[in-house]
């Protein structure tokens, strides 16, 4: 019997690895869960929030899946099969993935023979999907081709006429995806996991491999037992847009006292949450050029004397 494999797609900032967090909750009783964490930087952020402890989780980053780390997924998916033999495998694409091209390897063997390609969900900003700049991207127009559900996220964020768009657009899709969902927070729900798949045309905007991003990553790791401040954290998230011109994105994971939290940056809004992860500190950004000595600078002036 073949198992189940859910792509968790949408642009970088959406809110993907909340949704994740969010889907763990709502795990069923007994059901044994994998997940795989892909990420555009070298540094994975992501695997560390979703560490719980009884769901085995695997990072592939240094480039989308269906690209850079391509190869990397068919043995990290081989490995997670074989020796944890899950119910249901989760896949959070990065949010430069072309997602028609994971969807590709999956079906293909010899990953083909042993998954089941279930719904794909994609997850968009409502403020996003109504915006001709991110209509004309190949790689966003690609995320919201594959999908089979599509999850507006940060309704909250979104005015009234906003979401009115939102909703005449998307009923508009063609073909017609089996849900349309509104949410906020990342709070999908485990049903749309199940949700029929819908057939799609073949046809789909080529993406050339190799092709250079007009981002850049870095990132940094900390020993488990340095300590930041939270205080000095908190001042640092707050003046990134400011240091870093057309920053992207930004993410960590850092010791606090006592205890880890995940940061999180995009959009221009950034939150905070507690996660279990105790392997060490990190971070990580995303933007088209950045002064990384200056950054590192800052960052470590964040650590507690």
């Amino acid at each position: 019997m073949k198992t189940p494999v859910n792509l968790i797609t949408g642009f970088l900032g959406v809110g993907k690895t909340t949704a994740l967090l969010n889907l763990l909750q709502q795990r069923p009783a007994g059901e044994r869960w994998a997940i795989i964490v892909n990420e555009f930087g070298e540094i994975g952020i992501d695997g560390a929030a979703l560490t719980t402890g009884d769901v085995p989780v695997a990072e592939i980053a240094g480039g989308c899946l269906c690209c850079v780390a391509g190869p990397q997924m068919t043995a990290t998916v081989a490995t997670l099969l074989r020796r944890e033999r899950p119910d249901r495998l989760l896949i959070e694409a990065s949010g430069l993935a072309h997602a028609a091209s994971v969807i590709d390897e999956l079906r293909e063997p010899p990953l083909g023979n042993a998954l089941e390609v279930a719904a794909v969900l994609t997850l968009v900003d409502p403020r996003q999907f109504v915006s001709p700049d991110y209509a004309r991207q190949p790689l966003y127009r690609d995320q919201i081709a594959i999908a089979d559900v599509l999850v507006a996220n940060k309704t909250d964020m979104a005015d009234a006429v906003t979401m009115a768009a939102f909703r005449e657009q998307a009923a508009a899709l063609f073909p017609a995806k089996a849900l349309v969902a509104e949410t906020r927070q990342g709070a999908v729900e485990l049903g749309w996991l199940n949700a029929a798949v819908v057939a799609k045309p073949r046809y789909r905007p080529a993406a050339p491999r190799g092709t250079p991003s007009d981002w850049q990553s870095i990132g940094w790791t900390f020993a488990a037992d340095a300590s930041f401040s939270g205080e000095a954290l908190t001042a640092f998230f707050d003046s990134l847009p400011g240091q870093v011109p057309g920053l992207v994105r930004a993410k960590g994971v850092f010791r606090v006292l006592d205890s880890w939290v995940w940061l999180n940056w995009a959009e221009g809004q950034w939150g905070a949450s507690q996660v279990a992860w105790r392997r060490d500190s990190r971070f990580e950004l995303i933007a088209p050029a950045f002064d990384s000595e200056a950054v590192e600078m800052r960052l470590r002036a964040c650590l507690e004397k």
